[in-house]
């Protein structure tokens, strides 16, 4: 009995690796269709308002389908001249930073004759490297991003389809869920909690949302104030990587503070990065828990470990379905509350 139940766990153990080497393999693929997935959760009320108004579901689903791709393409508008900046600001950025470790080493006094041993011990071997790496620095030519360009093609083309058809056949996706998945007593309440559990992703997406887009007003307003060159594209910028929990934020923080070392001097070049995340605290720590209420609260662990895996497994992509579907998941188990409480016992 123990050899066979040691045979069924060695069985799970082996095939969800197997999947999961896959997921990972073909990362071209499932990635652009789990996107495609949770983005057409997010979008389904907006189907769902056209059916309630007598609209054909194609239409909702062509509907849903222009919003998502002209949501991608501003942003993409928005970051573009935000990276051309910072990356025409980067050589600035290294000077001033070479000039506050040279002040920090100045102060420290007692360890000058120590950094110069060093610098003389280290300097030999490594300027010759330096001046072979800077001569075999070589920028993407244009067949490079030839060679790139049908891969992004295909993928914007994998997603634009799954996302289409999914939102236009989603109702169809969970019946046959439901009677695949569960027992026919039981296939009206596993469809109806396949519905709530979409229902509860979008509403706790959209209540993200709302404080996302305020929290960029914030800070693209504080920036202002502060005289931050472009702080209406570091307000979208907080805007959008705040969904990535955690890890958003740390990046947000990061990049104001080279950036706030390029523009301002002295102790005004940490006023970027200390604005930024007094309002971040102040929206994680008050506004969120009030908005989003307590039983839509998940264990932070569980995010963590959830955007760990996702980031492991497809990159940013992964980061950004990571939380949508682990809510999705708890929601299905009964660990978070449904959004409509005539389904609660």
């Amino acid at each position: 009995m123990n050899i066979e139940r040691l045979a069924q766990i060695s069985v799970i153990v082996i095939g969800t690796i197997a999947l999961f080497s896959a997921l990972n393999t073909l990362e071209s693929i499932f990635a652009p269709l789990a996107l495609a997935l949770m983005a057409g959760v997010v979008m389904s009320p907006v189907t769902d308002f056209g059916e309630q108004r007598g609209f054909p579901p194609v239409i909702g689903a062509l509907t849903g389908l222009t919003v998502t791709l002209g949501l991608l393409t501003g942003l993409g508008l928005v970051f573009y001249p935000l990276m051309a900046q910072l990356v025409d600001q980067a050589p600035k950025v290294w000077f001033d930073m070479q000039d506050t470790i040279r002040l920090l080493k100045s102060m420290l006094g007692d360890l000058s004759d120590m950094g110069n041993s060093v610098t003389a011990a280290v300097s030999p071997s490594t300027t010759t490297p330096n001046a072979t790496a800077n001569e075999g620095v070589a920028l993407p030519s244009i067949t490079d991003a030839l060679m790139v360009a049908p891969a992004i093609v295909s993928q914007t083309l994998i997603f634009a389809g799954a996302l289409f058809f999914f939102l236009l056949t989603r109702t169809q996706i969970y019946n046959w869920a439901a009677l695949k998945l569960s027992n026919p007593g039981e296939r009206a309440q596993t469809a109806l909690k396949l519905r709530n559990a979409e229902r509860y992703v979008a509403r706790y997406f959209g209540t993200i949302t709302l404080i996302n887009i305020a929290l960029g007003f914030c800070v693209g307003t504080v920036l202002q104030v502060l005289g931050m060159p472009g702080a209406a594209l570091w307000g979208v910028v907080a805007f959008l990587l705040n969904f990535v929990v955690y890890l958003g934020p740390a990046i947000i923080a990061i990049a104001l503070t080279f950036a706030g070392v390029a523009v301002f001097d002295g102790s005004m070049t940490l006023a970027p990065m200390g604005a930024y995340l007094t309002l971040n605290a102040i929206e994680a720590q008050f506004i969120t828990p009030t908005l989003v209420g307590r039983n839509m609260a998940v264990n932070p662990l569980l995010v963590f470990l959830a955007l760990v895996f996702g980031i492991w497994l497809w990159g940013p992509i992964g980061g950004i379905v990571a939380i949508p579907f682990l809510i999705w998941v708890l929601v299905l188990n009964g660990a978070l509350l449904a959004p409509k409480p005539t389904t609660q016992t």
